[in-house]
């Protein structure tokens, strides 16, 4: 009987633990949620070695981000052979375009992830239903979206991005982080799915002046 009663606490404790969200203890507050804007990088011509862990499946190659004359910016991801594993367009208002994507990975759950990842990288979220809120040690500008919020947390006078969550209403699903920044652009990019194996690292590779003038 003594088994059963303990047994019976721990699961109801496990299950009031798992409940518990881990935003409840934001607090709203005023402030200007445009200061995240500092943090959006500025792809010209950027290239990063890249790491992409799927499952039980691995990638490898180079990930490269190009501003076009239109605004829009342009993701390719392609082995050192220069195999193409996919192409993609974000334009200045965040529409998607999927150029291209290899057969092994059009899916449309991929996609779809693919999609929201590089999205909140290039970190130019619709502010309009955004606010701020802090807790004991970060500032959020959180911005609603159908399932959740994105949080950009930064330090508490904006000057740091920490991370980007890409939460539901209790707990986070992906977290970005983008650190070092140089002249505007990250050296270094992490990507990590929270529920299944799915995660990117990206390493900024220093280029030569070459002609990169054309469309990839």
């Amino acid at each position: 009987m003594r088994y059963f009663l303990l047994n019976s606490i721990l699961v109801i404790t496990g299950l009031l633990t798992g409940c518990r969200s881990s935003y409840k203890g934001l607090q709203r507050t005023a402030g200007d949620v445009q200061c995240i804007r500092q943090f959006s990088p500025q792809f010209t011509a950027t290239l990063y070695s890249t790491q992409v862990n799927v499952l039980k499946h691995h990638l490898s190659g180079l990930l490269f981000f190009k501003q076009m004359p239109d605004s829009s910016v342009r993701v390719v991801f392609a082995n050192e052979m220069g195999f193409k594993f996919f192409d993609f367009e974000f334009d200045k208002q965040g529409n998607f375009t999927n150029h291209f994507i290899i057969d092994k990975m059009n899916k449309k759950a991929v996609v779809k992830t693919l999609r929201q990842d590089f999205a909140l990288v290039l970190l130019r979220p619709d502010l309009h239903q955004a606010y701020m809120a802090t807790d004991s040690l970060y500032r959020y500008v959180a911005v609603p979206t159908a399932k959740g919020h994105n949080y950009y947390m930064t330090d508490t006078a904006c000057t740091q991005l920490i991370r980007i969550e890409q939460a539901s209403k209790r707990r986070p699903a992906v977290k970005v982080w983008m650190q070092h920044y140089n002249n505007g652009v990250p050296d270094t990019i992490q990507i990590q799915h929270q529920h299944f194996r799915f995660n990117i690292s990206l390493q900024r590779v220093e280029q030569k002046q070459t002609n990169t003038t054309s469309t990839p």
